[in-house]
């Protein structure tokens, strides 16, 4: 992967607050609220706007890393990365906890969302990283555990012409006391190659 810098917490701006959140050393530890998510209207036939997203300026030729743990154990508790243009334009991507299993996946808004997601309830225990790398016209998007092999989630289609912003994602649509660590924000060049 290409030479990254770190962004400080103190550079992102949150889409919805959290309840709180807390510097430890490095670290970002985030308490979500309950009922927060992200979603507009496919099958289930709601708009929720209420996730908790710590964004920064992300231009195409560039990419956004985020490492983080977290007790799954809620259904639809879920943490990652949030790329987006406006309310009805965006990416969310990481994992969630749903129907007793961890889920890596994504969920692609262009004005309706969908979701795409398969198990990865070996990753519970882990450190997670999802990356995200803005081409002209696509993100591409990348996961981890641990210091395990990249895979390969989704190319999604985005719009290069517009402003984006990305960063670490948080939401519990289902309880409150979900906290998440988040323990490393990077930026660096966007990845060259799909596969």
């Amino acid at each position: 992967m290409p030479q990254s810098h770190t962004i400080p917490w103190s550079d992102g701006v949150w889409t919805t607050a959290p309840p709180s959140t807390r510097i430890d050393g490095h670290a970002l530890e985030v308490t979500a609220a309950e009922g927060s998510d992200a979603w507009r209207h496919t099958a289930y036939g709601f708009v929720h706007d209420t996730e908790h997203a710590l964004l920064a300026p992300l231009a195409v030729g560039e990419a956004m890393e985020v490492s983080f743990r977290a007790p799954w154990d809620g259904q639809f508790d879920q943490a990652g990365v949030f790329v987006r243009i406006d309310d009805e334009h965006w990416v969310k991507t990481g994992v969630e906890y749903a129907d007793g299993h961890l889920g890596l996946g994504a969920v692609v808004t262009d004005i309706r969302s969908d979701w795409s997601v398969g198990h990865v309830d070996e990753w519970q225990e882990s450190e997670i990283t999802v990356r995200v790398s803005r081409w002209t016209d696509a993100v591409i998007v990348r996961a981890r555990a641990d210091d395990g092999d990249w895979r390969l989630v989704r190319v999604a289609p985005f719009d290069g012409e517009a402003p984006a912003s990305a960063g670490p994602l948080l939401a519990a649509p289902t309880r409150a006391g979900l906290v998440v660590r988040f323990t490393r924000w990077e930026r660096s060049s966007a990845d060259t190659d799909l596969h």
